[in-house]
C-alpha cells in the first residue's frame, strides 16, 4: 500500500472521529512520552508505547484511541541497543515495548519485564504456533509476537555492475564509498560472522574479533559512507548509496519510492527475527497495555499493519488472508514475489539463523569493539 494513500485514509478517519490523527498527538509537546500514571490530569487513561520507526499504520492508533478512550503516546527507538540504553538510564517511562527476540531474552534475564495476563489477550490464540515457545520466551510468559522478517542486502541495480549474491559486497570494492553500515553492533558484526562462515551466536572471542577486523578494515578503507538506521530510507530512495544492509519490510517500503532497488538474502545466509510486544515490569498503565496488545494482535490490525509496514504478520489468519484481502482492497492481484520477500518461505528461513541472547562478557565485547570502530 502506498503510504500517501494510508495517510489520506488516516486524515479521513480522524475527521470522522473528531480526532487529530494528522498531528503528532501520540507525543507530547516535548517529544517525550507522557509520564502520567493510569489517568492524566483530566482523568483520561493513557498508554506509553515504544517501538521502531516506520513500524505501525497510525490509523490503528487513532482507532484504538476512539474505541477505548485511551490516549496513546507513541515513541520510537532506532535500535534494540538504543532502547535498552534508554531503559537502563531510567530516562524513559514506557509501558509497552517491542524489542527483537535476543533483546527480549536479555530483558527477561535482567528482570525488566512482567508476565502477561493472557486471559486479557484472547487474540493471542490467533498467533501461529511456529511463533510461540521460541527461544527468547520458551514458556510464553512475557510476549505476544508483533512482526517477523529477515535481514538482507538492499542495493541499487543502476549503481552496481551485476546482481549481488554475497555479503562480500559490504566488505570489498563492489560499492566502495557508496555502501552503508547498519548502525547496531549485533547486525554489523553478525553479517561479518555470516560471511566468514561462523554462527551469529558464536561466543568464540577470536571469531568475533575476526569479524570486527573485517568490518573495521572496510570502514577504514572508506567503503562505507557512514552508519545508518532509519536514515537509510531517504538515502536509498534518493539513489545516494549503492549497497546497504536492512530489513525486508523496510526494503519493500523503499521500493515504492525507487523501483531500481533490489533485495537479496546472501548465499552465506542471514538473520531471521521476531519482534514482540512486552510490558515492562515497572509499567504504570498495565490494563491499558493489555488492551493495546490484544488490539494489535487482532486479524484486522495485522492485515492493515502488514499492508502499511510490509512486515510479515505472526497472526496465522491474517498472513493467509493477505493476498486475497489485498486484491479485494486494491482491485489487483498482489505481487507474490514481493509477498515472499515480506513473508519468507521456509526454504529461505532454513538458510537463516535467529539471534540468541549472548553472555554478558560477550555483550561487553561487542560494545567495546563497536566503540572502538568509531563514528
Amino acid at each position: 500500500m502506498k503510504k500517501t494513500t494510508a495517510l489520506a485514509l488516516a486524515c479521513t478517519l480522524a475527521a470522522s472521529l473528531t480526532l487529530t490523527a494528522c498531528s503528532v498527538e501520540q507525543v507530547n509537546g516535548t517529544g517525550s512520552p507522557d509520564t502520567s500514571a493510569s489517568a492524566g490530569s483530566n482523568g483520561q487513561r493513557v498508554l506509553n508505547v515504544c517501538s521502531w520507526g516506520e513500524y505501525i499504520d497510525e490509523t490503528l492508533i487513532d482507532e484504538f484511541e476512539a474505541q477505548t478512550g485511551i490516549r496513546v503516546n507513541y515513541q520510537e527507538a532506532p535500535s534494540n541497543e538504543e532502547l535498552y540504553s534508554r531503559l537502563q538510564t531510567g530516562g524513559a517511562n514506557f509501558d509497552v515495548v517491542v524489542p527483537s527476540d535476543y533483546m527480549i531474552s536479555q530483558l527477561i534475564e535482567e528482570d525488566m519485564l512482567q508476565p502477561l495476563d493472557y486471559s486479557k489477550i484472547p487474540n493471542f490464540e490467533k498467533i501461529a504456533g511456529r511463533f510461540k515457545n521460541l527461544s527468547y520466551d520458551p514458556e510464553n510468559l512475557y510476549t505476544v509476537p508483533y512482526t517477523w522478517g529477515t535481514l538482507g542486502i538492499i542495493y541499487n541495480t543502476t549503481m552496481v555492475d551485476e546482481p549481488i549474491t554475497s555479503w562480500s559486497a559490504l566488505f570489498d570494492d563492489t560499492a566502495s564509498g557508496n555502501a552503508l553500515l547498519i548502525d547496531n553492533s549485533r547486525d554489523a558484526f553478525g553479517i561479518a560472522l555470516m560471511y566468514l562462515g561462523y554462527s551469529v551466536n558464536t561466543t568464540d572471542e577470536a571469531q568475533i574479533r575476526e569479524a570486527y577486523e573485517l568490518v573495521a578494515n572496510a570502514w577504514n578503507r572508506g567503503v562505507f559512507q557512514g552508519k545508518v538506521m532509519d536514515e537509510i530510507f531517504q538515502i536509498m530512495e534518493g539513489g545516494n548509496a549503492a549497497v546497504a544492509t536492512y530489513y525486508a519490510g523496510d526494503y519493500l517500503s523503499m521500493l515504492e519510492n525507487n523501483e531500481n532497488l533490489a533485495y537479496v538474502i546472501p548465499e552465506e545466509g542471514s538473520n531471521w527475527f521476531v519482534d514482540a510486544m512486552c510490558i515492562l515490569k515497572d509499567a504504570q498503565n498495565v490494563d491499558e497495555a493489555h488492551e493495546w496488545i490484544n488490539f494489535m494482535a487482532s486479524t484486522d490490525a495485522n492485515l492493515r499493519n502488514m499492508d502499511y509496514i510490509w512486515y510479515a504478520s505472526p497472526n496465522e489468519e491474517a498472513l493467509e488472508m493477505y493476498p486475497e484481502w489485498y486484491e479485494e482492497t486494491y482491485g489487483e492481484p498482489l505481487d507474490m514475489e514481493l509477498y515472499e520477500i515480506m513473508a519468507a518461505p521456509q526454504e529461505v528461513l532454513d538458510r537463516c539463523e535467529a539471534y540468541l541472547v549472548l553472555p554478558q562478557d560477550i555483550r561487553t565485547l561487542y560494545n567495546d569493539l563497536w566503540i572502538q570502530l568509531g563514528t
